[in-house]
């Protein structure tokens, strides 16, 4: 027990030690390596009301954006634009459903489940549901409808889709009562619409005399740079800015040579010989062209290839070529031709099977197909018994195209349906099912070829290549400040510029795709030179040449726009100080050596006077009662110069309007406007911060 006690005692200081260390290590940890903790991975992509929006919310959001806008175009591949675009319209979707979620809970705005059954199966049922279903002329099917709504519990996939749907229109409901419950709000007395029409019941005709601006040379008129900053300070809502870099950048081209395109020329002119004799047509272009062999026929009409009236006067058997489509060097093979429609509209049943031999499928089909040829409806067949969402949706109606893509195991499909006549039916064994195919409607049957490409892409070779990143890299390490990058740019004289560059671009002008560079931008202190960035078919090397924060302007941000204000301020106090309150017109045509004019038609409800161009405050002035047709205004301060002006009387105006129609106009006015007025008051006072920039 004594040799136990010595060793609590001699140990206890630091066993104490360790476990304050310990808790002290536990505390850091939580601190920097926990879920929004100073030193760990935040997921937070902005605010929005103090709430996040998790990236991950965003990112799922833009990927369901995109893919909805490849099933709406056809399956095509998107552009930086077009993905630009996706990702901005899913931040607004965000900040929309967050700022106007907060309004809804405020005012108690919700949608029962007694309404979404109407919007589902009422009269009028919701456009959002309405558009899955809709025949040739575009009507609503009802039948089609509720054949659908009855069988949605038997497929998982199926009462997904319809989650999904009402989810669309519970937000569309809840917006749409909103936005009503605020259009009720635009209204206007009947005090303020006779007040206007007053006012607008007159038209003024006046004599004026103008003194321009460009009077005064604008080298006469000096200003420093605290008049300047004054002018900015008290007009800061004209100068917001966001967030933004200027840079300046050098090119080096990395763009195929001519020994390149040479090479290239060579090396497909020797399978060209190959392309004119073999009979593995499909083999050669597989192995060899940057367009694979297309198994189908593409209708005559509607090949969009360059050299295409030549093509298309081949014989089966001949080559065309060589020829440029974009930057690919062609030879074009005529493989077959035949008559065959542009279009066929099938009604298809899909019945799922287990393995290649499923009997239990077969049978199925078997009945379903008997069923058919004794009379049934197939559409309403679709919709109950297909087992694939593909063939299930719109009662498995479906337009085909010979362009369309077949896999290879649905051969037998595709050429069913583009030989047989309308009125066929037939049952297809595909990889996965069995597919019952009818024939609807064969549309505009016409000349259609099958064509093998032999392509082949010019590409830059790594000789070509070497060279550009040896210049740019020899640029980038002979140029580390701005001084030494203008004086060598200067030199070879091939300097550009981008400016307005925001954090979520993707692309700089000019570079294309190049979101390295601009998060490059976005890290680099002003003056800093960067190394060399690869992109696409260049390299670049920049220098950051401003920083722009978001809030207020900087001076030399703007010093054009704020010196032509000034300016225009300094020379109105001189032209008024010149002409010294006139008694009359002709005192201020003296004063300032400008002729009398006039001006007739002026109205109350346009700032346009039709001599002098935008001058509202002329055409406050010739309304003015205090002046009257007898007396003489004091210098006006307008957009173009100064003017002093003299109503000279009044006629009526025709303008054809009573207080109920001006209250109907004004009210509608407000109506269509209200929404996005309000939405942008709600965004400003809902402190959004956007952070998606540093995720990607």
């Amino acid at each position: 027990m004594s040799v136990l006690q010595k060793i609590r005692d001699k140990y206890a200081v630091v066993i104490v030690v360790v476990i304050c260390l310990s808790i002290v290590g536990f505390l850091l940890q939580e601190a920097f390596f926990g879920r929004g903790s100073l030193g760990g991975r935040n997921t937070a992509a902005g605010q929005v009301n103090g709430e996040e929006i998790d990236i991950n919310e965003y990112n799922n959001l833009v990927s369901q954006n995109e893919d909805q806008y490849r099933q709406q175009m056809g399956g095509i591949s998107l552009n930086d634009e077009t993905r630009e675009q996706i990702r901005q319209q899913a931040w607004n979707q965000l900040l929309s459903q967050r700022i106007l979620d907060a309004q809804y809970k405020t005012l108690g705005i919700d949608v029962t489940n007694s309404e979404l059954d109407d919007q589902l199966t009422g009269k009028n049922v919701n456009p959002i549901w309405a558009q899955h279903f809709t025949d040739q002329n575009g009507q609503f099917d009802r039948q089609k409808s509720n054949e659908v709504l009855a069988g949605i519990n038997k497929s998982a996939e199926g009462q997904n889709e319809l989650l999904a749907i009402e989810n669309q229109i519970i937000e569309s409901q809840k917006r749409d009562k909103y936005f009503a419950m605020i259009r009720q709000a635009a209204y206007m007395p009947n005090w303020m619409a006779n007040m206007q029409l007053k006012d607008n019941s007159n038209n003024a005709n006046i004599s004026y005399v103008s003194v321009p601006y460009t009077s005064i040379a604008d080298s006469t008129v000096k200003v420093t740079d605290g008049e300047l900053q004054a002018f900015i300070d008290s007009h800061k809502p004209l100068f917001k800015t966001e967030d933004s870099r200027k840079i300046e950048y050098m090119v080096f081209d990395a763009t195929p040579s001519s020994k390149d395109t040479a090479a290239a020329l060579k090396e497909l002119g020797e399978l060209k010989a190959e392309l004119d004799t073999t009979k593995d047509v499909v083999g050669l272009i597989n192995r060899n062209s940057d367009q694979k062999f297309f198994d189908g026929y593409v209708p005559e009409s509607k090949i969009m290839v360059p050299e295409k009236d030549s093509i298309l006067r081949l014989s089966v058997g001949q080559v065309f070529g060589p020829y440029y489509d974009n930057n690919e060097i062609t030879y074009a093979k005529m493989v077959d031709r035949k008559q065959m429609p542009d279009s066929v509209v099938i009604t298809q049943i899909g019945i799922a099977k287990q393995s290649a031999t499923d009997s239990a499928a077969k049978k199925t089909v078997d009945s379903v197909e008997a069923l058919l040829k004794g009379g049934a409806n197939m559409k309403a067949l679709a919709a109950s018994v297909s087992q694939l969402q593909s063939a299930k949706q719109d009662s498995g109606e479906a337009t085909l195209t010979p362009m369309q893509q077949f896999p290879a195991d649905y051969k037998p499909m595709s050429e069913f349906v583009f030989n047989a006549p309308a009125g066929a039916m037939k049952v297809i064994d595909v990889p996965g099912a069995y597919m019952i195919i009818k024939i609807n409607q064969v549309k505009n049957i016409g000349p259609a070829v099958k064509i093998a490409y032999l392509a082949r892409t010019v590409e830059s070779s790594s000789e070509t290549n070497s060279a550009a990143f040896s210049d740019a890299s020899a640029f980038a390490g002979a140029n580390r400040t701005q001084e030494a990058f203008n004086k060598s740019a200067q030199e070879k004289g091939t300097k550009r510029v981008a400016d307005g560059i925001r954090p979520m671009d993707y692309s700089v002008r000019g570079l294309g795709t190049s979101r390295d560079l601009v998060k490059w931008a976005y890290t680099a202190k002003v003056g800093e030179v960067s190394n060399v960035f690869s992109l696409e078919d260049k390299y670049v090397v920049a220098v950051l040449t401003e920083a722009v924060k978001a809030g207020t302007a900087s001076l030399s941000a703007v010093r054009p726009a704020v010196e032509l204000a000034v300016k225009r301020q300094k020379k109105a106090a001189q032209i008024t100080a010149k002409l010294n309150n006139p008694a009359s017109l002709d005192a201020a045509a003296k004063a300032s050596n400008q002729p009398v004019m006039q001006a007739e038609g002026i109205n109350f409800s346009s700032p346009l006077v039709a001599t002098l161009g935008l001058e509202p405050r002329v055409v406050g002035a010739s309304f003015n009662k205090a002046l009257g047709t007898t007396k003489v205004s004091a210098p006006i301060e307008g957009n173009a110069g100064v003017y002093v002006i003299k109503v000279d009387g009044y006629t009526p105006a025709q303008n054809g309007q009573d207080v109920n129609s001006l209250k109907a106009s004004y009210e509608q006015s407000l109506q269509s406007t209200l929404p996005n007025i309000l939405f942008d008051v709600l965004k400003e006072k809902a402190n959004v911060k956007d952070t998606r920039s540093k995720f990607m």
